[in-house]
């Protein structure tokens, strides 16, 4: 694979090389190693995904072929530490990476999500052996995985009632019950999710985190419901009955539950902002594009490109320090704060996908067309846990000084 680099394709290898040479003098050597990752990325997605968007979106086709192509390009490696497979460049790259991914296709930008979701899980985990085992093949892309904890989160923050349960045997849990929509799923992938265990206290430090292999026998993938957008993430219903997971999968016993909680909760979060900031920047280019024949009659619109523009760069700016904050002092970013830009990206995506829609007008009414997809997309990012309202029930809770924040 070759990437362009003025105007020129060149091997990856080429292109990092010209960039340190080209910005040593003023650049760390993360940074280089970013915007070269960076780069790489960038012409996959317009070699390989640009053209599926479409049947990603109205076929419900999966990016199987993408997201493991994406994995050996080392697209989900800021998930992990160098030791297991990872780049060390962290949070930042993740959210980097599902920004390029979402300015095509948000679908393949949410399973960017789920897949790097799951690898932090594994990286903050203490169990090292199981780090060891699978975490380079998840950031690597031989295995794909999703995320799980939709229910543990809003079960915590007094939501819904949790629809796992476990208890502890020999060598491991046994776990029953069913969650109704898990993505990133298939007969071979893996996926992380938390529940309470009988006997211990009904507290966040009474869970089991694991991660469940889909071939576990007394366990099965459901087909469920067909949605509007979003179809194409193989997302299933997941049915355990009486289903084993051994100690080696265990990602945090009762007792560890709330300091893994902690630790991972945040980035979870804040990562998802990747989705947001890549379909913000696709609704600003359609409307420039728009504007170069219908601007007389664009300006009339109430939010126009420049104001979005603006919200993206904004929002962008404070997400990326967020992540850096993060990554070398995550004791010391108020939640709060987390919250706030995860709030801003849901509601600021609604309001470029409405923008978008208007400015292309009735050529964005089409079923094919980019604009209402992304209008269909923007809800997606709004109502995925944590959605708008569980965000905006914890800024308010967290204000009158009676709730934590989501699970934290």
């Amino acid at each position: 694979m070759s990437i362009a680099l003025d105007g020129a394709l060149v091997h990856p290898a080429v292109a990092r090389a010209r960039l340190e040479a080209e910005t040593a003098w003023s650049c760390p050597p993360a940074l280089v190693e970013a915007t070269a990752s960076i780069a790489v990325v960038r012409r996959l997605v317009a070699d390989q995904l640009s053209a599926k968007a479409i049947d990603v979106d109205l076929n419900s086709e999966y990016p199987e072929e993408f997201l493991r192509a994406l994995g050996r390009a080392g697209g989900f490696q800021g998930a992990a530490a160098t030791e297991f497979g990872g780049n060390g460049l962290s949070l930042q790259h993740v959210v980097r990476v599902m920004e390029e991914v979402a300015k095509v296709c948000l679908s393949t930008g949410f399973l960017v999500w789920c897949q790097t979701a799951c690898a932090r899980y594994v990286q903050m985990s203490d169990n090292e052996a199981l780090k060891r085992r699978l975490l380079a093949r998840i950031v690597g892309g031989d295995i794909l995985a999703g995320t799980g904890l939709s229910n543990t989160i809003k079960s915590c923050d007094t939501i819904e009632e949790f629809r796992l349960s476990a208890r502890r045997v020999d060598g491991g849990y046994v776990v029953s019950g069913a969650l109704p929509w898990v993505s990133n799923l298939g007969p071979t992938h893996y996926f992380a999710t938390g529940c309470p265990v009988v006997g211990q206290p009904a507290t966040e430090d009474g869970l089991v985190f694991v991660l469940v292999d889909c071939q576990s026998p007394n366990f099965r993938l459901v087909e469920s419901a067909r949605f509007v957008a979003l179809d194409g993430t193989r997302t299933v219903a997941c049915q355990f009955k009486e289903t084993f997971v051994p100690d080696a999968m265990v990602l945090a016993h009762p007792g560890q539950s709330r300091a893994y909680f902690q630790r991972i909760k945040p980035g979870m979060i804040l990562a998802q902002m990747g989705m947001g900031l890549g379909l913000i920047d696709a609704c600003v280019e359609m409307m420039r594009q728009s504007n170069k024949t219908h601007a007389h009659v664009n300006q009339y619109l109430d939010d126009q490109v420049d104001d979005v523009d603006a919200v993206l760069q904004q929002t962008r700016a404070a997400t990326y320090a967020l992540c850096e904050a993060l990554d070398h002092q995550s004791g010391a970013v108020p939640i709060v704060d987390i919250l706030k830009v995860r709030l801003a990206g849901g509601e600021h995506s609604l309001l470029a996908a409405n923008a978008a829609m208007l400015h292309v007008g009735a050529k964005g009414y089409q079923k094919r067309s980019a604009a209402q997809r992304r209008l269909r997309e923007a809800y997606f990012i709004a109502i995925v846990t944590p959605a708008t309202k569980h965000l905006r029930r914890e800024i308010a809770r967290l204000a009158a000084g009676n709730g934590h924040g989501i699970g934290v």
